[in-house]
């Protein structure tokens, strides 16, 4: 199952919050693979109590789920367009996108991520590689062999992890599961 079909929202209202009223907890959790379009989030919102009448600017995400939390300021991040970032990017649709998403988010923060979908779209990811599990020795190793023959018997000679750790100067970067590959 595609972890991105399990990203969810709480959507609140800086008009109920600043209130104090019924609705300043915000909504109940919202799945966002559920939706189609931003219409039928208003919808559910309006069915829960929510009076929206064009206040789009004052919703904010008041609580995430399965997205790097550390990634943003969710107070001051608009739901729509969190929301339609997440469509236009194709994570949805595909384990892989929402793993690279979920890494970049990570090592970049999402600002960054969602200025890239607003350029690229779901081809966003085109210049970013995912290295899962793997650590410097493992990139620098493969990296080496790739395309090179390289004889057994120099692998002791040959410092992989000093040569993977020298990438990071070319655009790759450490994160929490493994290497990620960030094109110019």
């Amino acid at each position: 199952m595609n972890k991105a079909n399990e990203i969810k929202i709480v959507i609140g209202s800086w008009g109920s919050y600043n209130e104090c009223n019924e609705k300043a907890l915000g909504s109940k959790w919202l799945t966002l693979a559920d939706y189609s379009d931003w219409s039928e989030i208003e919808e559910e919102l309006e069915k829960e109590g929510f009076v929206l009448n064009g206040i789009d600017e004052e919703l904010f995400v008041q609580d995430i789920e399965n997205f790097p939390a550390d990634s943003g300021n969710w107070d001051y991040e608009n739901p729509k367009n969190l929301f339609e970032t997440l469509l236009n990017s194709g994570v949805f649709n595909d384990d892989y996108k929402y793993q690279v998403m979920q890494a970049y988010c990570e090592i970049n923060g999402y600002d960054y991520w969602e200025k890239l979908v607003e350029r690229n779209g779901e081809s966003w990811d085109t210049d970013v590689i995912l290295y899962p599990g793997y650590d410097w020795y493992d990139l620098g190793y493969e990296l080496l062999h790739e395309g090179n023959e390289i004889p057994g018997y120099l692998d002791d000679y040959i410092d992989y992890k000093r040569y993977g750790e020298e990438l990071e100067y070319e655009g790759y970067h450490e994160y929490s599961d493994g290497i990620i590959f960030i094109g110019k």
